[in-house]
């Protein structure tokens, strides 16, 4: 499967299908094989390119912690598109993959045709929240520190790819660069979001309702679709449900040019 380079570091991806590309992130900890139920319903009419994260299963993981950073995860989103030939697409993920697709909006908004919001947030404007945010990542990187893989969680996400993980270093590295925050720029600028966004979350994914529904109050051109019986990998836990949605909302977001 075809990767890119990045400073050196190497970043892998696959594409599946042909035609208008999705760029679909993935969570913290997890990698491309939880965007496995996606793959043949949505390569039958769209290009659908899924990556690993630096620190994460297939791509490499960098000694220098300067180099797991919201910058270095947007060049390598740019890098992929790059190699793809694409000059614009839909931008979608769950989780950090959702988070980082708002970043990669932010940094390139002309590249993005619509965005795909999967059980993720914004980030935070409060100080208060975004330190026990960072307090979970930092706790999540010991815990790979201490652990090793063992300490992959048990979620459906990362279990899927879970045999992919090959550093824990990396894994470590990339809460404390990628998943921890340190700003508002989303929020900043959200209610100046006007392309089309699809927010999706699962029924059972208590720590993300309030999140979603931020989003989808505040983005202009958004609406919010709610799975019932998913929870945080609403994508695997309700795939035909999931899948039907967002290749609608391809075909809305394409056939308006």
């Amino acid at each position: 499967m075809p990767e890119i380079k990045n400073r050196n570091v190497s970043i892998y991806y696959e594409a599946h299908g042909e035609g208008r590309p999705l760029l679909l992130s993935h969570a913290y900890a997890a990698s491309h094989k939880m965007w496995e139920p996606q793959v043949g319903p949505i390569s039958e009419r769209y290009r659908l390119i899924t990556w690993d994260m630096r620190g994460h299963a297939n791509s490499d993981s960098p000694e220098d912690e300067d180099e797991y950073s919201e910058e270095r995860t947007v060049e390598d989103m740019g890098l992929i598109l790059e190699a793809e030939g694409a000059s614009e697409a839909v931008i979608g993920g769950l989780s950090l993959g959702g988070y980082m697709s708002f970043a990669f909006y932010l940094a390139h908004p002309d590249m993005v045709k619509g965005l795909l919001l999967v059980d993720t947030g914004p980030g935070y404007r409060n100080p208060d929240a975004r330190a026990g945010w960072n307090k979970m990542a930092f706790a999540q990187a010991d815990r790979y520190l201490e652990r090793g893989i063992a300490g992959l969680p048990p979620a459906t996400e990362v279990q899927v790819g879970a045999a992919l993980q090959r550093s824990p270093e990396g894994l470590a590295k990339s809460a404390r660069g990628m998943l921890a925050q340190s700003h508002s720029k989303v929020l900043d600028i959200i209610e100046s979001i006007t392309i089309p966004a699809l927010v999706i979350v699962g029924a059972d994914d208590t720590p993300f309702l309030q999140a979603t529904e931020v989003m989808a109050a505040k983005l202009p051109n958004a609406r919010k679709l709610v799975i019932e019986k998913a929870g945080h990998a609403a994508n695997m836990d309700q795939p035909e449900i999931f899948n039907e949605a967002v290749l609608g909302f391809l075909d809305e977001v394409w056939a308006a040019g």
